[in-house]
């Protein structure tokens, strides 16, 4: 199981996708805006690895256009934490979400257009924790 944060402002939007992402057997934590969601990883990272209550979150999933920290700022702070996301994903319904692409592809960020289907992000979420479960098995293997 892995744990998905899901910023986003839109109620019914983080429903639906706090609801695919549960049923794929992901634990999912939401949070309404990017200052909450930058709590919420912070949190995460001071509390170490699971299972203890806490662990790593594998996946970001991020609304750009949110209340008191917009989507952008959140992911230039989450890289910078000592343990960031393994995967990040930006939703968007910007008409500029190739411009947005262009400037998050250094971090690897997947953007995905507004609408979007909930079985594809599922789909992208299950390639990118499945990625880091390997990296992860991979690095274990090397010490």
């Amino acid at each position: 199981m892995s744990r998905i944060l899901v910023a986003e402002d839109d109620p019914h939007i983080l429903r639906v996708i706090s609801l695919w992402l549960t049923r794929q057997g992901h634990e999912v934590l939401e949070a309404r805006n990017g200052v909450a969601a930058l709590e919420v990883l912070r949190a995460a990272v001071e509390a170490g690895p699971a299972p203890a209550g806490g662990g790593a979150i594998e996946v970001l999933i991020t609304d750009v256009n949110m209340p008191q920290m917009d989507g952008l700022a959140l992911i230039e702070h989450c890289v910078e934490l000592p343990a960031p996301p393994g995967g990040i994903v930006v939703l968007t319904n910007r008409w500029d979400h190739g411009a947005i692409r262009d400037r998050l592809a250094k971090w690897g960020v997947h953007v995905l257009p507004k609408p979007f289907s909930p079985i594809g992000l599922a789909e992208l979420v299950g390639r990118l924790t499945s990625a880091a479960g390997a990296a992860g098995r991979a690095m274990e293997s090397e010490a």
